[in-house]
């Protein structure tokens, strides 16, 4: 029977006030912060992130070079490896044939990724592809022009449509925040995701002028406890776009340890989608301890 989504959201309360959302992170940072930056929580922050490259000149070179660097991950500071590596589906096989390092799954993008302009039979195809050549997770973003005419059937549809073509892997699920615009429409996206069949919710593609802030992320662990709440299942949560440093990734930590607490503390339920923050975490570690500034370049 299909699921009727305006019906489920009537069970949820979508009003939240964008004011409060902001007094609430800088409650939580002001609160937390000093004491959650620390080694052993910039090492776990790193376990965190989907390695990712997501450009038009990628090249399969360019894959096996991400995917040498994790297999021969070395430091001195007793450090776990990235989660994932995520690419464009195109890149998968390469990934699947050079991708030894033990742990460290293969993220792709798919229902065509940034603008999810397509048919839904389009991005369908492209989520089992790139399943069937070895990816572990797939990325897909919402139809964010659908949402914002207020269609959320069409999107929650969409959705668990690309939801089964991806078989056993984990499907991740982007709201481009920045695009949503206000807390009670990413409140809304957040929900529709979930209940749609989402193992993860992402905040942005790093494609668009405003990614992953502090306040999407409160709203978006907030629906992710309050649907918990309702269903006992586990969703994941993934900031992505602009998170470079470790200081952003303490930030983005401290507001999901507060709203979602320590059994989401882990890779299971945590990631981050960046490029340059695994050098810069490296770094910043190497300074906390050392005494020394050092630029780390290793991925």
């Amino acid at each position: 029977m299909k699921r009727d989504i305006l019906e489920i959201l009537k069970s949820y309360d979508l009003k939240i006030s964008d004011a409060k959302v902001k007094e609430n992170v800088k409650s939580i940072l002001d609160k937390d912060f000093k004491s959650l930056y620390t080694v052993e929580n910039l090492k776990k922050n790193f376990s965190f992130i989907d390695l990712t490259t997501l450009n038009s000149t990628d090249t399969h070179a360019k894959a096996k070079s991400f995917a040498d660097n994790v297999n021969n991950f070395q430091n001195d500071f007793d450090m776990p490896n990235v989660a994932a590596i995520c690419v464009y589906p195109y890149q998968v096989p390469t990934l699947n044939e050079n991708l030894k390092a033990e742990g460290v799954r293969i993220a792709s993008v798919a229902g065509v990724f940034p603008s999810s302009q397509s048919y839904v039979e389009v991005k369908a195809l492209e989520c089992k592809m790139a399943v069937e050549k070895g990816a572990n997770d797939i990325d897909i973003v919402i139809s964010i022009g659908a949402f914002l005419e207020g269609h959320y059937q069409t999107v929650f549809d969409e959705i668990a449509i690309q939801k089964e073509a991806c078989g056993n892997a984990h499907l991740k699920v982007i709201l481009e925040t920045g695009e949503l615009k206000t807390a009670e429409n990413i409140r809304t996206a957040s929900i529709i995701a979930m209940e749609a069949g989402a193992d993860f919710i992402k905040t942005s593609t790093g494609k668009v002028p405003v990614n992953a802030t502090l306040e999407a992320a409160y709203i978006m662990t907030e629906a992710i406890t309050e649907y918990f709440e309702k269903t006992g299942r586990m969703v994941g949560f993934k900031p992505a776009g602009g998170i470079s440093t470790g200081k952003d990734a303490i930030e983005f930590f401290a507001v999901s340890k507060n709203n979602l607490g320590e059994e989401w503390l882990n890779n299971e339920y945590l990631r981050i989608g960046a490029s340059s923050l695994a050098n810069n975490i490296l770094s910043e570690i190497h300074f906390i301890e050392k005494g020394e500034k050092k630029d780390i370049k290793y991925f």
